[in-house]
């Protein structure tokens, strides 16, 4: 008998180990159906989706009674709608997972979960409801309790809440137990059944086992039977032989606590005949178990003998319809696929992680390169510029040593001839030249008129030096604003010198210059035009002497203009050419005035 006893024991436990807790075929369908949802949200990184999965595999555990795993899975999803700062969800997933730890009794981490649910509530009720909640589990007087609940009840019947308020009687009830109020608590859980009833099968089977507990407790056997009569006629026990089995299970309880022994017998053969019907191997085992204990002490040793044989003889075909073992295993199966999904997450992150941390190094690393890079060119550009602008004043600075030189031979030649008069006039003239050459000497850009005051002071004297051999003219635009407008200082003058000491004193008759200023759209357009003996001429009646000390005056202004044009974009031109029939020279400057 005990041997018998034994291998039927280690058979059962080795089936229960592939099993964790009985769970429904539809809880394990609505994982499965989650699970595939949750691979997708991974896959494709959508955290809310994710959430939502986790939080409604955790209703699929609560509302099929398995708390622990409810918990879980709303720890998760809590997890992920805090780290997307989803406030509606955060506060309802926490109000969830502090009803999961009420009901495995978990007191102190309840309390928080509902005080925080109340702190992120998106609503005045739900903060009234959470906070209610809380006065409840750390009120320390039944009469606080009691308030807090009933304030709960007020708030969810104007909502029609009908599973809060059936938890709400409910609550109500344990308040009342716990000050001896049979009564009060009696009427509490029948008006909690009937509300759960009708939309919340597991909730009225658990208010049902408090109702028939509250019976026995006060020796009220008969009204504790008669509320398993009740609840067994109900649909959701009648359809669900599994269920059924289990509530014959705990009315046979209810027998043996009577002292109803025959009775209790009668009701476990029934409970077990079903439970090998239908293919439920743990209810079967149970039933066998209790059946046994009742033979045990009624000394009917043979009844309890027969009994194991026969349970040990059908086991294996018992096992092989037992639908909840199979669901139970994929049940396990599925979890372990979530715990998968998580870890290859998990791995993907880290990995993600890695790779953005070498790319955002990668990039810092380019920043400070590029931005090195720039530095390095801007202050390269800086020295360019800086440069350019020390060689445009140094060749501002430079006077054509012709032109310095002819000038004190001109004295000279007025001082030797006793011309003492023109002499004067000459360095009076010569003096003014030079200092308003070297006042604007600093400045890139001078304005129009002062330039215009120089070229026409450097005319007049070149004028005194050659009377006999030219005339001048100088011509400005009258829509040329002299005064507002800035132009590049003594850049026309070496060309007027060009003219009249390569070109126009070589003349047998006296010849004649014209500089001329006008508007040309946003230009300023120089034409210095002479009629003196042309370049090609000019460079053939060059002596020796003339060619190996060739001016700087042409090279200097050319050099002016291309550093004018480089740090200013001013886009100066300079055409010289010859004019027809070596009759002289025409000279077109042209400069940008915006």
């Amino acid at each position: 008998m005990k041997i018998l006893k034994l291998f039927t024991t280690l058979l059962l436990m080795i089936l229960g180990n592939i099993t964790y807790s009985q769970s429904s075929t539809k809880a394990v369908e609505e994982v499965q159906v989650e699970t595939k949802k949750l691979k997708k949200a991974i896959d494709t990184k959508n955290e809310p989706a994710q959430a939502d999965s986790y939080y409604n595999i955790g209703e699929t555990f609560f509302n099929d009674g398995n708390f622990p795993k409810s918990e879980e899975y709303y720890t998760k999803a809590k997890k992920i709608y805090e780290k997307v700062n989803d406030k509606p969800n955060i506060e309802k997933v926490t109000r969830r997972l502090a009803q999961s730890q009420e009901k495995q009794n978990k007191i102190s981490p309840a309390i928080s979960n509902y005080s925080m649910a109340a702190q992120v509530g998106y609503s005045e009720k739900s903060r009234a409801v959470n906070s209610n909640d809380v006065a409840r589990l750390s009120s320390p007087t039944p009469e606080q309790k009691t308030e807090a609940i009933q304030s709960n009840i007020n708030i969810i019947r104007k909502e029609k809440e009908q599973t809060g308020l059936a938890e709400g009687y409910s609550q109500l009830a344990d308040v009342n137990i716990q000050q001896n109020e049979v009564s009060k608590a009696e009427d509490n859980l029948n008006a909690a059944y009937k509300i759960s009833k009708k939309e919340a099968p597991q909730q009225a089977l658990e208010i049902n086992q408090r109702l028939a507990n509250l019976y026995v407790e006060n020796k009220k056997f008969d009204k504790a039977i008669e509320a398993k009569k009740k609840v067994m006629k109900e649909d959701f026990v009648k359809d669900d032989s599994q269920e059924k089995v289990n509530q014959i299970q705990e009315l046979a309880d209810i027998y043996i606590k009577k002292n109803d022994k025959e009775e209790a017998v009668t009701l476990l053969k029934n409970a077990y005949g079903i439970a090998l019907d239908k293919g439920h191997t743990l209810e079967a085992q149970r039933s066998v178990k209790k059946l046994d204990s009742l033979y045990n002490i009624s000394g009917n040793t043979d009844a309890s003998v027969s009994l194991y044989r026969d349970f040990l003889g059908k086991l294996p075909d018992l096992v092989s319809k037992d639908r909840s073992l199979v669901d139970n295993k994929i049940l396990e199966d599925t979890e372990q696929r979530i715990s998968q999904l998580e870890k290859e997450r998990e791995l993907k992150d880290e990995l993600i992680r890695k790779k953005n941390v070498f790319n955002y190094g990668l990039i810092g690393a380019l920043i400070l390169l590029t931005g090195l890079v720039i530095f390095i060119f801007r202050t390269l550009k800086k020295v360019q510029i800086k440069n350019k602008k020390i060689a445009l004043q140094s060749l501002r600075r430079e006077m054509n040593p012709h032109f310095i030189f002819n000038s004190l031979n001109s004295v000279n030649h007025f001082i030797a001839t006793n011309n003492e008069l023109e002499a004067n006039q000459y360095l009076t003239k010569f003096s003014k030249l030079m200092r308003g050459v070297m006042e604007n000497s600093t400045e890139d850009f001078i304005p129009f008129q002062q330039e215009l005051d120089l070229l026409e002071n450097y005319l007049a004297l070149e004028k005194t030096r050659f009377a006999d051999k030219f005339d001048y003219e100088v011509d400005v635009d009258e829509n040329l604003n002299v005064h507002s407008q800035q132009v590049p200082g003594m850049l026309v003058q070496p060309f007027l010198e060009n003219a009249i000491w390569h070109g126009l004193r070589y003349r047998t008759e006296k010849g004649f210059l014209k500089l001329s200023f006008e508007k040309e759209e946003q230009y300023l357009k120089v034409t210095i035009e002479d009629n003196g003996i042309g370049i090609e001429e000019s460079k053939k009646q060059k002596t020796q002497h003339q060619k190996t000390r060739e001016g700087r005056g042409m090279k200097n202004t050319l050099e002016r203009i291309q550093l004018l044009n480089d740090l200013y974009k001013k886009n100066i031109t300079c055409a010289v050419k010859d004019k027809e029939n070596n009759s002289g020279v025409l000279v077109i400057i042209k400069i940008n005035l915006f």
